[in-house]
């Protein structure tokens, strides 16, 4: 362990961040390459952060899910990197049990360092040939090369494609688990995912009818992944997460990369399709409601979301939740999500 593997609190003191966290956090996949080379897999880092094992030819190879795990894509949300970090090392201990072809990507590797969300921009929103203003930010740089590992990584797998980015939420929530599920997934992958992520402890669903410019869309979209953006609980320091809340998810994604049946779902989760998007359209914007709103606040038909110049958001059900509010985002891009519950 090196002097500069530590994890800083809030209260300044430090703590010893454990080896595997801090390979991964790093992007250090040195270790965990040779193991699952050694096991015969063919292995490769076509990227910084980017990590890809494959089974070598032979019966079966092609009938392999392609699972993409992506964590970090803001650098501020680290509970994902500790789960992954800790599953992926117990795995390369276990090597041949892998039974899917993987690909994990740490995304945006320079925030992590700087232990901010982003360094110019939300990489979670560049994943669109459109970036207007942005095009020139680091992240949209960032956002091509994961693009492009993704398409190599997608070109020759069979059927079972899978796309779980993980993430932690800046505020809290009526449902303290939720993932985000692009509408336009094939009606069967679609259904073994909703299944999936109910084994995985989420507790909510939302289905999306458009892009946001988020890795999971642009996976599902033009790699015809069964993506998904899954928030896993709060947003935490690094080394210093509580891992406990991440435990369903975590037996659920091992599952899924050894071939197993993750354990059956304590209840289903619910599910949500979305009303409508905020989005904020200048320097005016301003929302009703303050910032400490929880995600899943319901809010009554006719009731002021926000309004930006002559534009007024409303509520146009009988009853609407609002999620992801922000009216820090840049312009043109989406402050809230206002979702109805189906089921």
């Amino acid at each position: 362990m090196h002097k500069s593997d530590t994890a800083v609190s809030e209260t300044g003191g430090a703590q010893a961040l454990p080896e595997a966290v801090r390979a991964l956090a790093e992007a250090d996949f040195g270790a965990v390459a040779a193991r699952f080379t050694a096991a015969g897999f063919a292995v490769t880092q076509p990227a910084d952060g980017i990590l890809t094992i494959k089974a070598t030819a032979g019966e079966g190879a092609s009938q392999r899910a392609s699972v993409l795990v992506s964590v970090g894509v803001h650098g501020d949300e680290t509970g994902p990197i500790e789960v992954v970090a800790y599953l992926l090392d117990a795995l390369s201990h276990q090597a041949g049990q892998l039974q899917a072809d993987l690909m994990l990507c740490v995304g945006n590797i320079d925030a992590i360092r700087a232990g901010k969300r982003f360094i110019d921009a939300d990489l979670n929103r560049m994943f669109r040939a459109e970036r207007g203003t942005l095009a020139g930010t680091a992240e949209a740089a960032r956002a091509d090369v994961m693009m492009a590992a993704t398409a190599a990584f997608f070109a020759d797998a069979g059927p079972q494609r899978w796309h779980l980015d993980l993430h932690t939420a800046i505020r809290p929530s009526v449902y303290p688990t939720f993932a985000i599920v692009p509408e336009l997934i094939e009606d069967g992958a679609r259904r073994g995912l909703i299944d999936w992520l109910g084994r995985a402890g989420i507790g909510a669903i939302i289905m999306n009818p458009a892009s946001a410019g988020t890795y999971s869309y642009y996976s599902s979209e033009h790699h015809g992944a069964a993506g998904t953006t899954v928030e896993l609980g709060r947003i935490g320091t690094l080394g210093q997460n509580d891992i406990g809340q991440f435990a369903a998810a975590s037996a659920a994604l091992d599952a899924l990369l050894r071939g197993a049946s993750a354990p059956e779902a304590k209840q289903q989760p619910h599910v949500f399709n979305t009303a409508q998007q905020i989005i904020k359209l200048s320097d005016g914007f301003r929302m009703a409601f303050g910032r400490d709103t929880q995600n899943f606040t319901a809010l009554p038909q006719g009731a002021e979301i926000a309004r930006d110049g002559d534009k007024v958001y409303t509520v146009q059900h009988a009853e609407e939740l609002v999620v992801f509010p922000n009216p820090d985002v840049r312009v043109g891009l989406r402050a809230g999500l206002m979702v109805v519950r189906v089921s």
